[in-house]
């Protein structure tokens, strides 16, 4: 499209004066201040036009290869994706899959209790699968038992579940009335029973109530330092205070404790004095060994 460029000049001041005398004809007089206008006309092919956008010749987008060490990542990705996906599948399966439910209990390691009383406590897991049956569910079950101090559990699938029980020890037998009590070093009464003479245990003279607290826990530590032959030799334990505890044999020999300190090494002490060969002319009747590494008998 042509464009027009019509400049405006204003002759300001300036008086009206004649025509031009060439005599053309094509300039007509004006009067002053009169606005004289000029038109000019600018050939189409000479306006400035916008540039065009060029693409280069046959230009095309090339697609470079992905890097080798960037497709072997992403390919181990997704196989350690899949892989852990397939696991978390068949451990979910695995833990509530009816095909591990629990249903039989094998039970070892009683002595004070039967299996029978274990297995009925732990009657409320049968039916439950193996992997969602946890040791302090167990434990749990068994805490009415006291006689039980511990137990290890194993699962083996498909269904039996198996318990190794750990029982408390016990170390003395308190009188209480007509019947004698089992109980070990912490005061826990385990079992009762009419004949001493069947525990083969030793008598606490007093008991917990009688002698106190204090007294009690010291007789009873030293009683579970013994070895089981010792043990089964001693008739009665007693103490005036926890330095003076004192234990009697089934013969009459009298032991001399004193406290509870070194109890192992005065254990081993005492085992050797008594399987020490007797001098019938001079029959021991004290075993002194408040001083372990000074024994004395007399």
């Amino acid at each position: 499209m042509a464009s027009t460029r019509r400049p405006t000049y204003s002759p300001a001041g300036r008086s009206r004066r004649p025509a031009a005398e060439s005599g053309s004809g094509d300039k007509k007089e004006t009067a002053a201040g009169d606005v004289i206008t000029a038109s000019r006309t600018i050939p189409e092919d000479a306006a400035p036009k916008p540039p065009k956008e060029q693409k280069p010749a046959g230009a095309t987008v090339l697609a470079f290869p992905e890097p080798k060490g960037r497709r072997r990542r992403k390919r181990l990705l997704l196989t350690v994706g899949t892989v852990l996906a397939l696991v978390a599948g068949l451990l979910a399966a695995a833990v509530y899959s009816p095909v591990l439910a629990l249903q039989s209990i094998s039970v070892s390691g009683t002595r004070l209790t039967t299996p029978a009383q274990v297995e009925a406590a732990l009657k409320p897991l049968r039916g439950k699968p193996l992997p969602q049956i946890t040791d302090d569910e167990v434990r749990g079950l068994l805490g009415p038992l006291v006689q039980v101090k511990s137990v290890t559990v194993e699962a083996r699938p498909p269904s039996t579940l198996a318990v190794a029980v750990h029982e408390r020890i016990p170390v003395a037998l308190v009188k209480q009335g007509e019947q004698y009590q089992l109980v070990d070093v912490d005061g826990v009464q385990l079992a009762t029973t009419n004949d001493p003479a069947s525990a083969a245990l030793p008598v606490i003279d007093g008991g917990a109530g009688a002698i106190g607290q204090d007294l009690f826990r010291a007789t009873a530590a030293v009683l579970a330092a013994l070895p089981a032959d010792v043990l089964a030799k001693l008739s009665n334990a007693s103490a005036q205070s926890v330095d003076a505890v004192e234990l009697k044999l089934v013969d009459g020999q009298t032991i001399i404790w004193g406290n509870a300190s070194e109890k192992e090494l005065k254990a081993k002490v005492l085992a050797a004095l008594l399987k020490a060969p007797a001098d019938p002319k001079n029959p021991v009747r004290v075993y002194d060994v408040s001083v372990p590494r000074q024994p004395v008998t007399r």
